[in-house]
């Protein structure tokens, strides 16, 4: 699970919240088949991300405003602790935090506040209190209710951190990670269509969140609303144009739709965008190959070999080692098989010149498989299969 880090905190004036891209990457690749066999498949490599949004620190603001307690020495331990906060001098900060809630324990941010630290430091169960006390003293805390769920979520109780997500939206209906997070949750408990909603009303109200736009692209492709989908990933690399992953998700969409050149058109933008990435570059050559292209194919896949070799994935650019030589023996068959034979017997009828070689057959990419993510992430995009918790404060 990726470390999470104050930078990660925002503390925003107010209600109005400002949103951190921070990212949790779940992606999954699928294993390359390694033998072109005739009559069997060779399939396209699929990368599979799921993403997660959070709020952004907002620079020099340190001094919270609005302090909400008229005990005046409560008043300096809070602004303190905020201070200490936002210095990253956690511990101080959670002791002057303390000290101003023995003056004045209705300070219901200054339980917010420890309950980040406390999430920080993966002091779980202490900021579920922590966040539970913040709501009980201030039922209108939305952050609170976010940040509940976050942790909740980190926990493995999405049920739980769903129902907190939905509170916070009560409170806010426009809280975008709110809406991120809890379409995610749906996500996980298996309501893909309640996801999908979910998700859309966060691009509603944000539609330069990338990592909401890619989320709905994924669970649309898994409910094969393809059309959908492929215009989800396409706003997603109007955003991010240089993303491996949704190109080639495109490409494996429209190849199992048997519209050929249009993958392979995707593939070549692929490579355009992010000439070192391989996978584009062997889905490029399973498509050549299903057009039995075989001499371009086997470009296509010395140039993946190649690029995996430079990225030090040895395993991979062996698997496609093997796909070239096989490529390479199959062509040497083939102009065997055209090689015109002179013989002073004819063949048997069971036998004849090319009976002895068999074209292979055509090969189609392998469905993207979508494998459940885990409870919450930490920095969406960023850990394989581990989520980022970025908790909210209020000034």
């Amino acid at each position: 699970m990726g470390t999470l880090t104050e930078e990660h905190i925002h503390i925003s004036p107010g209600v109005p919240l400002m949103f951190h891209k921070y990212r949790i990457y779940k992606w999954f690749d699928s294993t390359l088949k390694t033998r072109l066999v005739p009559g069997k498949r060779v399939l396209c490599v699929t990368s599979i991300l799921l993403v997660l949004t959070g709020t952004e620190l907002p620079g020099s603001k340190l001094l919270a405003q609005n302090v909400p307690t008229q005990d005046l020495e409560a008043a300096s331990l809070y602004q303190q602790g905020v201070m200490r906060y936002y210095r990253k001098d956690l511990q101080t900060a959670e002791n002057a935090f303390r000290q101003a809630l023995e003056r004045d324990p209705n300070v219901g941010t200054a339980r917010n506040y420890l309950g980040n630290i406390l999430l920080l430091q993966n002091r779980l169960d202490g900021a579920i209190q922590e966040y539970t006390e913040a709501i009980r003293i201030n039922p209108n805390l939305c952050e609170a209710y976010y940040n509940l769920g976050l942790t909740l979520h980190k926990q493995g109780q999405t049920a739980a951190a769903i129902t907190s997500y939905r509170q916070a939206l009560v409170v806010n209906p426009t809280m975008v990670p709110a809406l991120y997070n809890l379409g995610l949750g749906l996500y996980e408990q298996g309501q893909k269509q309640e996801a999908i909603a979910t998700y859309q009303q966060a691009i509603n109200l944000d539609s330069s969140n990338a990592n909401a736009v890619f989320n709905l692209a994924i669970a649309l492709q898994e409910q094969g609303q393809n059309t959908e989908a492929i215009a989800a990933y396409r706003k997603f690399l109007e955003l991010n144009p240089k993303n491996a992953v949704a190109y080639n998700n495109i490409g494996s969409i429209l190849a199992l739709e048997g519209k050929t050149s249009l993958a392979i058109d995707t593939y070549i933008k692929a490579i355009q965008e992010i000439p070192n990435d391989p996978t584009a570059y062997y889905n490029l050559g399973v498509m050549l190959y299903n057009e039995r292209n075989f001499k371009q194919a086997k470009v296509s896949f010395k140039y993946a070999r190649d690029r995996y070799r430079e990225q030090g994935n040895i395993a991979q650019a062996d698997k496609v080692e093997d796909l070239v030589q096989q490529i390479a023996m199959l062509q040497r068959q083939n102009q065997v098989a055209q090689t015109p034979i002179i013989q002073s017997v004819q063949p048997k009828p069971d036998q004849s010149p090319t009976s002895q070689t068999k074209t292979p057959s055509l090969i189609d990419p392998l469905p993207p498989t979508l494998q459940q993510m885990p409870s919450q992430s930490e920095t969406p995009l960023q850990t394989p299969g581990n989520p980022v918790y970025v908790p909210l404060s209020r000034k």
